[in-house]
C-alpha cells in the first residue's frame, strides 16, 4: 500500500507485520491464562498479529514410535503453525508445582525437530504461585534452544487478581510489566 502526504511517499508492507502463535498452557475454556493472552493480543494489536492455538487438548500423548512417517495430523498442523510464525508466546499456569501435562506434551512433540531452535519466545507463567512451573518452563525452552532473554519472560503470581473476565489487565504494575515484555519480544523478533 502506498500513501502520500505532502509529496512524501510512505510505503507500507502489509506482510511485514510479525505473526505470533500464542499457546495457553491451560485447557480450561476461560482460564486466567487465556484471558491474559487475549488481553495481550488486544494491547499488541497495532504491532503484531497473535493467533491463539486452541487445539492443545487434541494433541495425542507423545509417543516416540509415532514421531516418524506416522506423525499424527494434529501434530503436523501444530508443527506447521510453529514453523510459520515469527515468534511464540507461551502463557501457562502451574499445576502441582510443574507445567500442565498438555503443554509439556505439546513441547515433547517438538523435541525431535529444530522448530524451537532459535525461535523467539515470550514466556509467561501466571498462576497462584507459579515459581516451580516458571523454572521448569525456562529449563525446557533452554533445552529446545528457543531464543529468549530476561526481558521476554515474566512470572505473575496471584494471576486471578490481575486480569478480569473481560480480558482486561486490572493491575497497573502487571500492565507495565506486560508492555515491557512485549517491547522486548518485538525487539528480539526483529533481531532475526
Amino acid at each position: 500500500m502506498i500513501l502520500t502526504k505532502e509529496n512524501v511517499v510512505i510505503l507500507f508492507d502489509m506482510d511485514s507485520r510479525k505473526k505470533i502463535l500464542a499457546i495457553c498452557g491451560s485447557t480450561r475454556s476461560n482460564s486466567t491464562n487465556l484471558q491474559l493472552i487475549k488481553a495481550i493480543a488486544e494491547i499488541a494489536a497495532a504491532d503484531i498479529d497473535i493467533e491463539i492455538y486452541s487445539d492443545l487438548s487434541f494433541l495425542p500423548h507423545f509417543n516416540p514410535d509415532l514421531d516418524n512417517e506416522a506423525v499424527p495430523d494434529s501434530v503436523k498442523i501444530f508443527r506447521s503453525k510453529i514453523e510459520n510464525v515469527d515468534g511464540i508466546l507461551i502463557c501457562t499456569p502451574e499445576y502441582v508445582f510443574s507445567l500442565p501435562g498438555s503443554l509439556k506434551n505439546a513441547i515433547e512433540w517438538m523435541v525431535s525437530t529444530t522448530l524451537f531452535s532459535g525461535k523467539p519466545v515470550a514466556l509467561i507463567t501466571a498462576s497462584g504461585l507459579g515459581e516451580k512451573a516458571h523454572e521448569s518452563l525456562l529449563l525446557i525452552m533452554k533445552t529446545v534452544e528457543a531464543k529468549f532473554t530476561e526481558q521476554t519472560q515474566l512470572h505473575i503470581s496471584g494471576a486471578r487478581t490481575k486480569v478480569n473476565m473481560k480480558n482486561k489487565i486490572t493491575d497497573a504494575a502487571t500492565m507495565e510489566k506486560i508492555k515491557l515484555l512485549l517491547n522486548a519480544f518485538i525487539n528480539l523478533i526483529n533481531e532475526k
